[in-house]
């Protein structure tokens, strides 16, 4: 029987010092964090701003829209539908008497929408035609404009329907729609902002921060004294990439626990699957830092690109606010090669509604891919030369 051959003393030396210098970088790195204030800033304290900000001061609901009713005749029937407006957490109505008056309101954009209730209301409310209302909305903001007519006619049907019921009759409609919201039942636009934020803090730790303390190591020329040392390439990046990675990770983490505990967000899906596609964005985001560092030898330059390629197209282009539907099809396209895209779609898919394997596989298998391209490309680009 073939025993295999004892390992030498010169590879045992070789694997300790390989493991002594990735441990010297490491502690090197972790160092220089500690010591760079901007560093621990954009690591820690800009995740926290970020999101309260996005938690508390941004939001795409519509509530408590400032809405003029104008009642020409104020009988029974019209001071019912008022009341059922003033019932509703989604308004905030302004009783007023003339509808020029409210169309200054309207002008000077002291409210959103104009209910008027013309003298005929309640007369024609009992004919088989039934009574039109007048709404007009300040269609500025095409988005909120479109949920204040909604809301408008949500309430005009609820009021119809309690009105029917009350009166003992039904509710003559064409089409009876019962409306069942999946996944985000509340419909808080928090439930979707503060979890696509992750992308927005992972990104900003793994890229930015990464290619800006790189260059700068360019610039005050201790890269140079890295590279007459014996310490190889690969030793170099890996020493670049554990510290940022866990980094990353504790911004990650952070940033699940304020969403879980602070917004009460649900989180429905694993955590140890979204630990492990937040390990695939982070290595994509790393790869791209370390690529632009490689060719940007320049904080301020390293600054610019990192800020155009990786920073706004996870902004704007993930789908982290802006549907990317609803994108012209030549940017729907682009999106393609934003990896945000699809960290994006894995973290909402994670939190909102599961462990949906459909659409987190191929996600996180186009995350894997990107991250193998940037990090391949940042190995060969990383050569121990000056020029």
């Amino acid at each position: 029987m073939n025993q295999p051959a004892p390992e030498s003393p010169s590879s045992r030396s070789r694997r300790g010092g390989v493991a002594m210098r990735l441990a010297g970088l490491v502690r090197k790195e972790f160092l220089q964090v500690i010591r760079d204030p901007s560093s621990i800033a954009i690591a820690f304290i800009m995740p926290v701003a970020l999101l309260l900000l996005f938690g508390y001061g941004v939001s795409l609901d519509s509530d408590h829209v400032p809405v003029a009713i104008v009642i020409e005749d104020p009988g029974a029937d019209a001071a019912d539908f008022a009341a059922a407006l003033d019932g509703s957490r989604y308004f905030v109505p302004i009783r007023l008497a003339r509808m020029a008056t409210a169309v200054e309101a309207l002008l000077d954009g002291r409210v959103d929408a104009i209910v008027h209730l013309r003298a005929d209301f309640a007369a024609r409310l009992r004919r088989p035609d039934g009574a039109p209302i007048q709404v007009l909305i300040n269609g500025v903001n095409a988005n909120s404009a479109n949920i204040v007519q909604g809301y408008v006619e949500g309430a005009w049907s609820n009021w119809l329907a309690q009105r029917a019921l009350r009166q003992g009759v039904e509710l003559q409609v064409p089409v009876s729609v019962e409306a069942r919201v999946w996944f985000n039942s509340e419909l808080r636009s928090r439930n979707y902002l503060v979890p696509g934020l992750v992308v927005v803090i992972m990104t900003l730790i793994g890229a930015l921060l990464t290619s800006m303390v790189m260059a700068r190591e360019w610039e005050r020329g201790t890269m140079e004294a890295l590279l007459v040392t014996p310490v190889g390439v690969s030793e170099i990046l890996l020493g670049k990439l554990i510290p940022y990675f866990l980094l990353g990770t504790g911004g990650m983490l952070l940033s699940v626990a304020m969403a879980v505990g602070l917004f009460e967000v649900p989180l429905r899906g694993s955590f140890w699957l979204l630990f492990l596609t937040a390990s695939l964005f982070l290595f994509v985001a790393l790869g791209m830092g370390l690529l632009i560092s490689a060719v940007a030898r320049n904080q301020f330059v390293a600054g610019q690109v990192a800020l155009i390629v990786t920073f706004l197209p996870a902004f704007l282009l993930s789908g982290f606010i802006f549907d990317i539907g609803s994108m012209p099809a030549v940017v729907q396209v682009i999106t393609h090669l934003v990896a945000g895209r699809y960290f994006v779609a894995i973290v909402n898919t994670l939190f909102l509604a599961g462990n949906l394997a459909s659409v987190i596989v191929p996600n996180a298998a186009a995350l894997a891919l990107m991250a193998v391209i940037f990090l391949g490309l940042t190995w060969r680009k990383t050569r121990k030369r000056l020029e």
